[in-house]
């Protein structure tokens, strides 16, 4: 589905409560979209699909007029990801995630903030099991991702794990704010997509990461056309 149409659609769906908040002090948070910034693919749900062969076009569709929500999207994407008539384990979900690359420069940045004592955190709508391995490898401070229900034995029981909403980020970055006693100016966020507008918009910056869309690049203080992580470094210090 064409981005124009992402963003028409995310517009006439999401209420804004036309909050933006302005930066006036030095940034001690940085969040980051995962799929296209942490993580060099375009979508961790499209991954699995692409390895399974099979497609969610009609519940992007339906997602995206409101007819079904966030949870009810997962739960379709779930159940579709079965091997002999069974659905698969969530150790099956990390093997088949396990080779989707880093993103050019992420080690080197998330070491750059931390040596400035900034915290760092991923909030995205896509894969835990993806989430998790980034978090590992990059020592990524906090993580929010949704996923997928298991039961004793590691099996997908075809229910979903919700703790980001696709179109509402903004109350992850609203959480983490309170939560670390970081005030909103002081932290920085960094997407591709439109579904990311909404961190931008409560965050002291907002940084269009290789964007995807329009949108995002009108809606960011900064834009990084390079697939280059490093490439955020400069802006933030």
């Amino acid at each position: 589905m064409k981005s124009k149409c992402h963003f028409y659609c995310y517009m006439n769906t999401r209420k804004s409560n036309n909050f933006k908040t302005t930066r006036q002090d030095e940034i001690k948070l940085v969040v980051f979209d995962m799929d296209g910034v942490i993580i060099d693919t375009i979508s961790s749900w499209k991954y699995i699909h692409d390895y399974f062969h099979t497609s969610n076009d009609h519940s992007v569709d339906d997602y995206l007029k409101g007819k079904i929500d966030d949870l009810e999207f997962i739960r379709r994407d779930i159940l579709l990801w079965k091997e002999n008539g069974k659905l698969i384990t969530r150790d099956k979900l990390a093997e088949i995630v396990k080779d989707v690359p880093l993103m050019k420069g992420s080690k080197e940045c998330i070491e750059s903030l931390k040596e400035h004592n900034i915290k760092t955190a991923i909030v995205s709508a896509g894969l835990d099991v993806l989430a998790d391995i980034a978090k590992d490898e990059l020592d990524i401070d906090y993580v929010f991702c949704n996923g997928a229900k298991t039961d004793e034995d590691g099996y997908l029981t075809g229910e979903g794990i919700l703790q980001v909403q696709l179109m509402y980020k903004d109350k992850n970055i609203f959480d983490l704010s309170k939560k670390l006693g970081i005030p909103l100016e002081c932290i920085a966020s960094i997407g591709n997509s439109c579904y990311d507008i909404p961190m931008f918009e409560v965050s002291g910056l907002g940084i269009a990461f290789n964007p995807d869309d329009d949108c995002v690049r009108e809606a960011a203080d900064h834009i990084v056309e390079e697939k280059d992580l490093t490439k955020i470094l400069p802006i933030l210090f």
